[in-house]
């Protein structure tokens, strides 16, 4: 299983654009077949930070899932271009 975070930065003058984009992206995202987990939230008292939770069956699904049509639409064509920052965090699971 690979687990991990993506935490993102926005502008405020963005935020009804991400929300929307983020929601075209987690619905097609969690009907991909390798897709265990796929949650976009906001950071309480902090809207314009954006946390993805995602789990995937294994390395390959996650490839699958970055050469997806809709990845490259909403991720790379949308969020990327209004980000101000991105980091992910990789996860292992202790239990």
């Amino acid at each position: 299983m690979v687990s991990f975070i993506v935490r993102m930065k926005f502008s405020p003058d963005d935020r009804s654009d991400v929300a929307e984009t983020l929601r075209l992206l987690a619905k097609a995202s969690r009907e991909e077949p390798g897709c265990v987990s796929y949650v976009a939230h906001t950071v309480e008292g902090d809207p314009d930070t954006v946390l993805i939770y995602e789990q995937w069956r294994d390395a390959a699904a996650l490839d699958a899932h970055g050469q997806s049509a809709h990845f490259k639409k909403h991720a790379v064509g949308g969020l990327y271009q209004k980000m101000r920052e991105r980091v992910r965090e990789d996860l292992v699971a202790v239990v």
